[in-house]
């Protein structure tokens, strides 16, 4: 088996003379690099120096032999140099899609928050339709995710990481304003800006109204937190969001009202489930844990 350290004596060798020059290079003793070589010349079959004098003259097989083992060491320090990065995880590149609200409000923080901790590293923040974004992590396209929970697709591992209530968000100048929280009750009369048609949060909070006996008089449907509260400022109703992604769009305009028996979105970090987290990609899901942990608080 071809030994790095018998090559590391055949360069060492060339570069200094000899066995004495070259073991005090290495760190060695003359006898191990003496050793070492003798190995290498039995694995190649051929004298590749012989002593003239109280020096070593490379044979002119060593001389054409000399690129090749240089490039060989160049490569293995190549190797380590990035397998060391790579256990210090201060460099490379980081591919994450997330919900839109999602990345521009509680996400923007934790990233950023990364980011200075592992200047060197480059993220890539992008956002797809939960389907589209699904299918990506899973097939190792994007390295991590965040998505809303439960979720089930086999490709994909998710951990649940943020939780959020639903809340109301109200014109400023509304009657309700300056509620302490808001019942479905007192809804039950009140234009409403909904979101998320057809989607399993929307189907929850739907079932929500139904068992406490209110009907949703919705004036506005819409998918988008940033829309929702836009709308709102408007004096077009009230919203009924996820308080975490609504707190990026609170100004004087619209107050963030508890809703009374309100259920609450789950978030999940999600890898493929066809590989092992990469390493980067575990430091990061830590930090956000971290993170989002004491934003909590």
């Amino acid at each position: 088996m071809l030994n790095l350290k018998s090559l590391e004596s055949f360069r060492a060798i060339m570069q200094t003379g000899s066995a004495t020059a070259a073991a005090k290079q290495m760190g060695l003793t003359q006898p191990g690099v003496s050793r070492l070589l003798a190995s290498l010349e039995h694995l190649v079959g051929f004298q590749l120096f012989y002593r003239e004098h109280s020096r070593l003259i490379a044979t002119a097989e060593a001389q054409r032999l000399s690129s090749e083992i240089d490039m060989l060491l160049n490569n293995a320090d190549r190797f380590l140099a990035l397998a060391q990065s790579m256990r210090r995880i201060d460099s490379g590149s980081l591919t994450i899609v997330a919900p839109a609200s999602f990345s521009s409000g509680p996400l923007a923080d934790a990233v950023a928050s990364f980011i200075r901790r592992f200047p060197a590293i480059s993220v890539s923040l992008d956002s797809h339709s939960p389907q589209q974004a699904r299918e990506l992590v899973a097939q190792r396209s994007i390295d991590c995710g965040f998505i809303q929970l439960p979720e089930q697709h086999p490709g994909l591992i998710s951990y649940p990481i943020l939780s959020s209530a639903m809340i109301c968000a109200v014109p400023k100048h509304h009657a309700l304003a300056k509620q302490s929280s808001i019942s479905l009750q007192q809804l039950s009369r009140e234009p409403l800006i909904m979101l998320g048609q057809g989607r399993p949060s929307r189907q929850n909070l739907e079932q929500l109204f139904r068992r406490a006996g209110v009907n949703l008089q919705v004036r506005l449907e819409t998918h988008n937190v940033a829309t929702a509260c836009a709308f709102v400022k408007r004096n077009l109703g009230i919203a009924i969001i996820n308080q975490i992604l609504a707190m990026q769009y609170m100004d004087d305009n619209i107050s963030l009202i508890p809703l009374q028996d309100t259920i609450s979105h789950q978030y999940g970090f999600i890898h493929s489930a066809h590989a092992p987290m990469p390493r980067l990609v575990q430091a990061f899901y830590q930090h956000c844990m971290a993170f989002f942990a004491e934003a909590e608080k």
